[in-house]
């Protein structure tokens, strides 16, 4: 069952702050809901990658697994791309955190 544009975006915004906030958990599900389209989300590789990609870097196997399993139907560019990303995130919430 698909929740509202309102609910999807509601669950999103929690998700990222609580990523914010340091914590793993919520990087992988954000990967989740994009690699999968949950909750009616459209599905989107390169945010997908992002978040397992940061997943992976705080120690999550699970995210690891999950963006090597998403790799192979990406494109080098997209890759790249979701790997730029994740880069900008790091850069954002270490900046966050330093103020």
């Amino acid at each position: 069952m698909a929740i509202s544009q309102r609910g999807q975006e509601f669950l999103i915004r929690s998700c990222i702050a609580d990523a914010e906030r340091g914590d793993v958990d919520a990087l992988f599900e954000l990967g989740v809901t994009y690699s999968t389209g949950r909750g009616g989300m459209a599905v989107d590789l390169v945010e997908a990658h992002k978040w397992f990609n940061l997943a992976a870097l705080s120690g999550c196997t699970r995210g690891q697994g999950c963006r090597a399993e998403i790799a192979v139907e990406m494109t080098a560019r997209e890759i790249a791309e979701a790997q730029r990303q994740a880069r900008s995130w790091l850069g954002f919430t270490q900046h966050r955190h330093a103020a």
